[in-house]
């Protein structure tokens, strides 16, 4: 007699899921059908099949075929169920049925699939058929529009198969966004041909920069003690556009984030014309961009429009975190500047400078988006705020007033912490939406983004080790409706996924690890890594 499974294995949890008596069978004669428009993705489909089951099933367009059976159905179609970015995924006794009015929502239709077929097929002989799968019908939503998580290059460089590795596992968990921080005090990591110095000096080190102690402290100007292992590699215009269509093939929007005017002494190593003081500088340290040159505003907008060429999406992070600011009240270019403007203050000489950088990226028909250092009287109201830290009352005040906010908590999703800093438990339970904001003001949190800061992260496995499970945590945040969040029966659906990692051979913490219970990694974490 059947008997209704105690649990779901996908994740992110969907809206609804209706559990259905009997079975469908996936076999070697099983006929993928595709509507006009949804070949490619029913081909991520066929090759999934092909590669991971030995399947190499055919295809056809859905007009063709008259009788529709032993068949997986993916179509385009209005759907009843008045949500941004809806399927619906039906799995009967004689097909499969993915509907959904758009082919990214399609997308994340077969991601559902995937991981039903590996829940119930999870380590099939490549020569075993059928596949079965349980009678169900899913439909399904997320929360919140953008789902982000953010790797930076800039600190260590870890290139395209990690990056390619990373990208497909958030399309597995319906990530739509990664943002891609590619310069900062540390390295340089994307060619600029106008700029060659940027990577030729800027895109190296001599080391990475382990004073006072062992921490999450940046360098400072001076006194800086490194541990004296070289660090270089950027990536070429071919090499980005390689990413990026790797991206658009699983409905992921690649920003990229170049750092202004702090976190830039890789520009300033290779252009110290560009700083306050003229340098000379070192990649790794820090210091400014002097906002009272002319020059440097030229060499900002011919970085970009490299940039705005070379990335379709349609936002370009420019940072404005951190900035050292006191540098400016030493530099008589900048008080000149503060003069001429009638500027009062080191925090309106920056939003001065945001706001002349954001005019020219809004000019060339791109969006902007900033960290919330840069929120002050009189920012442009079209740029996005990614929050991260403090002033958060600065943040709501925003809100309501009708700016975009990206939600990007520090003590909840930085996930380079240690689990012991920030457990999988204590990601998950975090809600974006604060209780001191009206509901009317809701839509203008459009989501969440996760973010890693690879200062201390030098290998593949330890990168992994952070991002799971914690990132699968985020992608709940993200997609499931609040109602339907749960963390003990998370936890129960991660062992199938687990699972697909290490058959992927992908690292990732253990139950000890991820409760934040593992002291010895924690306590050792900067000495071993």
């Amino acid at each position: 007699m059947y008997q209704k499974p105690q649990m779901n294995a996908i994740i992110p949890e969907p809206v609804v899921v209706i559990h259905k008596s009997k079975h469908f069978s996936i076999n070697k004669e099983t006929l993928i059908l595709s509507d006009k428009g949804t070949e490619s993705i029913c081909l991520f489909l066929k090759n999934f099949l092909d590669m991971e089951y030995n399947f190499n099933l055919n295809s056809q367009n859905l007009d063709k075929i008259k009788k529709k059976s032993n068949c997986i159905i993916i179509e385009l179609n209005e759907l009843n169920i008045n949500s941004y970015e809806a399927y619906q995924l039906k799995i009967t006794e004689d097909k499969i049925n993915i509907t959904a009015s758009l082919e990214n929502r399609l997308f994340y239709g077969i991601q559902t699939l995937i991981q039903l077929i590996y829940k119930d097929n999870p380590y099939i002989g490549a020569d075993k058929e059928p596949l079965k799968l349980n009678c169900l019908e899913i439909r399904d939503y997320p929360r919140f529009q953008w789902r982000g998580f953010m790797l930076d290059e800039a600190r260590n460089f870890f290139g395209k198969d990690i990056v390619k590795s990373i990208l497909d596992i958030m399309a597995s968990l319906k990530f739509n966004i990664f943002h891609w921080h590619l310069t900062d005090d540390q390295g340089w990591r994307i060619e600029i041909k106008k700029y060659p110095l940027l990577t030729e000096i800027g895109s190296r080190r001599e080391g990475t920069d382990v004073s006072k102690h062992k921490g999450f402290v940046r360098s400072s100007i001076k006194n800086v003690e490194t541990d004296g292992i070289p660090v270089n590699g950027y990536y070429t215009h071919e090499d980005i556009k390689e990413i990026i269509d790797y991206a658009s093939e699983r409905y992921i929007t690649v920003i990229p984030e170049i750092d202004i005017p702090g976190h830039t002494m890789a520009l300033l190593a290779a252009y110290p014309e560009l700083s306050c003081t003229g340098g000379p500088f070192e990649v790794g340290t820090r210091d400014v961009l002097c906002i009272g040159k002319e020059i440097v505003f030229k060499y900002i907008e011919n970085i970009l429009r490299e940039i705005i060429n070379l990335f379709p999406s349609e936002y370009i992070h420019i940072g404005g975190d951190e900035a050292p600011r006191t540098r400016w009240k030493r530099c008589p270019d900048c008080q000149a500047r503060m003069k001429r403007e009638g500027i009062h203050s080191l925090d309106a000489l920056q939003v001065y400078f945001t706001n002349r950088v954001a005019k020219f990226i809004l000019a060339h028909g791109k969006k902007v988006i900033c960290w919330n250092e840069t929120i002050e009287k009189g920012l442009n109201k079209e740029l996005m705020c990614q929050y991260w830290n403090a002033h958060f009352e600065r943040v709501l005040k925003e809100l309501k007033d009708g700016r975009k906010v990206i939600i990007s908590e520090v003590n909840h999703v930085y996930l380079n912490y240690p689990y012991k800093s920030n457990s999988l438990e204590n990601t998950y339970h975090y809600d974006l939406i604060p209780i001191a904001l009206g509901e009317e003001y809701h839509k203008n949190i459009i989501g969440i983004e996760a973010y890693f800061w690879t200062e201390y992260v030098k290998t593949r496995a330890k990168l992994e080790w952070h991002l799971f499970p914690r990132l699968l945590a985020i992608a709940e945040i993200g997609w499931t409706q609040k109602n339907n969040k749960n963390y003990r029966e998370f936890e129960k659906r991660l062992g199938i996924y687990l699972k697909n990692l290490q058959k992927k051979q992908i690292n990732f913490a253990r139950k000890e690890e991820y409760e934040g219970k593992f002291t010895t990694i924690a306590k050792n974490y900067f000495e071993n890594y």
